[in-house]
């Protein structure tokens, strides 16, 4: 039994198939972040799901492609984890892009490939390999145009008193707005970057908003000139998104682009039925 999963911050996508690739089954874990999660919160959030935890010695190969995984170091503490965990397991830890390159990009093709969800990335794949420019620093340093980007000008913009007040007082009835809840969320609890993402929901809700369109032509345009730009031939191949800011925004997406010259290629929710078929063709 084969695992693929594809996990961001938030939440974590899996799928279980036999060596034909039929599906066994499907289920969705919490987020594994090594970045943000220590041994003992990853070992709970696997054990909180049943289908894992009942699994877990019947897995012959675990491919698991996350946020947070873009550095050796986090690779290796990912990897001894699992080894632990899924003790029967040949495992394979990559970075969440190859998920996106995978599902998105046609076998030997070249694209700029990012992530536009939780968090942001942006790498270009020749073809054969990923080349990153710029390492993330994560969340507080970086992350342009991602949700818990999105959410932390909405937090900003109630409490600084520039969120118009009919959005207002929607923002109050949909969450907890006291400051010490959204303080102990963001300095005490664990994924403060998926905490702040959950605002994102808000601001796509109400993207056609004067309020919320300056946030997100900001943010685009700077993914597209500190991310995309980075690559000399960004106007040559094509840029394909996964994740759910550039599905829901993928409009305001493609009007940015348009305006760089840069071509959009293909967008999808999550990538983790791309995954499927590229590992059925690779077994």
């Amino acid at each position: 039994m084969k695992l693929l999963v594809d996990s961001g911050s938030t939440k974590a996508d899996w799928i279980a198939i036999d060596d034909n690739g039929k599906v066994l089954f499907t289920t969705q874990s919490l987020g594994l972040n090594p970045e943000v999660l220590n041994e003992e919160e990853i070992i709970h959030r696997l054990d909180d799901k049943f289908d894992i935890e009942h699994n877990k010695d019947k897995a012959t190969h675990l491919f698991f492609y996350g946020a947070g995984c873009g550095t050796d170091r986090m690779k290796n503490f990912l990897t001894k984890v699992f080894e632990n965990y899924f003790s029967n397991a040949v495992v394979s830890v990559h970075e969440d892009t190859y998920a996106a390159v995978y599902a998105t990009t046609p076998k030997d093709e070249e694209a700029i490939v990012c992530i536009l969800g939780t968090g942001s990335n942006c790498s270009y794949f020749d073809g054969k390999v990923l080349h990153q420019k710029v390492q993330s620093l994560g969340y507080i340093a970086m992350d342009d145009c991602s949700g818990n980007r999105f959410g932390r000008h909405l937090i900003r913009g109630y409490y600084f008193g520039k969120m118009p007040a009919d959005l207002a007082k929607e923002f109050e009835e949909e969450y907890n707005v006291d400051p010490d809840y959204i303080k102990a969320n963001l300095y005490k609890e664990p994924n403060p970057n998926a905490y702040l993402a959950t605002f994102a929901k808000f601001l796509i809700k109400h993207k056609d908003t004067e309020f919320c369109q300056k946030f997100i032509k900001a943010e685009m345009t700077d993914f597209v000139e500190n991310y995309i730009m980075q690559f000399d031939n960004c106007t040559k191949v094509p840029v394909h998104f996964v994740g759910s800011i550039a599905f829901y925004l993928k409009d305001e997406l493609e009007q940015v682009l348009n305006s760089y010259g840069i071509q959009l290629g293909n967008v999808l929710r999550r990538p983790i039925d791309g995954l499927i078929a590229y590992h059925i063709l690779n077994k």
